[in-house]
């Protein structure tokens, strides 16, 4: 009997890394992912309980959110999130996983083109670093996707300056399956 994961996340999953991790999988396990964006991190809190019955049985859960967060969209030239809800909605989304099962990777919020109007990457790097060593404490894995994304922001990023190219989701999606496949 195949295993069952799910895919949680943001547009980078939607339109990104989530096309291409099933058919790593295939075989291997079957993969649960909402039809709709996860936006921001109080978004896929919310989105969490109406997916109980869906992600029941998840033996490993691969989630990602901060986009949304650190976008200064609002007017105010602040992030959407303030740091400390940042943190707060992460470290109680990856508690409720956990619930679910112990296998939670949580996916580090990849980078955007310096020429992107609401996003900046030194906030994106603050909100890594805001939860990343919490969530290791919590024994959540860390699938480190920014790094892979900076490593090629060209070749990664397309011209909207923060949702994947082709070659992006590809490799975002190698790095997603193995990460997904090591805690099967």
């Amino acid at each position: 009997m195949k295993k069952k994961v799910a895919l949680l996340g943001d547009s980078i999953r939607l339109f990104g890394y989530g096309k291409v991790v099933p058919s790593l999988l295939k075989g291997k396990a079957t993969v649960f992912q909402p039809k709709t964006n996860c936006k921001f991190s109080k978004n896929l809190m919310r989105m969490i309980f109406d997916l109980q019955a869906d992600l029941k049985d998840c033996a490993v859960i691969h989630f990602n959110c901060g986009l949304w967060d650190v976008a200064k969209i609002v007017g105010d030239g602040k992030p959407f999130s303030s740091d400390e809800e940042y943190k707060q909605n992460v470290l109680r989304i990856a508690a409720m996983l956990l619930k679910i099962t112990p296998n939670v990777i949580f996916a580090t919020t990849t980078p955007v083109k310096p020429e992107h109007p609401h996003n900046e990457n030194e906030d994106i790097r603050r909100f890594n670093a805001l939860v990343v060593p919490e969530l290791k404490t919590m024994g959540i894995e860390i699938n480190d996707l920014h790094s892979l994304v900076a490593e090629d922001i060209e070749g990664n990023i397309c011209e909207d300056y923060i949702h994947l190219t082709k070659l992006g989701a590809e490799r975002c999606g190698k790095q997603v399956a193995a990460a997904i496949e090591a805690k099967l």
